[in-house]
């Protein structure tokens, strides 16, 4: 099979970072990116979910943590006022 070199753009810290994480698993970036790269194309899809949309909580898991509140659960927080 030919090999071919794709670049990527990213910020410095993200690449030193991903380098890190690489190294600690015992990989190099371009395994991890091919790794990437296999799996999109065999699922056809990305392997993370990507939304425009803000985070929101599902109404059973917004119950669920107001019910932990009332019964005493949580942190209490001291409210900051900003200047």
């Amino acid at each position: 099979m030919a090999q071919t070199t794709l670049n990527v753009r990213m910020d410095a810290d993200l690449k030193k970072s991903l380098e890190k994480f690489c190294a600690d698993v015992g990989i190099n970036t371009s395994v991890a990116v091919n790794m990437f790269a296999r799996i999109v194309v065999r699922d056809q899809r990305l392997p993370f979910e990507v939304s425009a949309k803000p985070y929101s909580l599902t109404e059973v898991e917004l119950l669920r943590r107001i019910n932990n509140l009332e019964s005493g659960g949580g942190t209490e927080h001291e409210i900051i006022e900003a200047d």
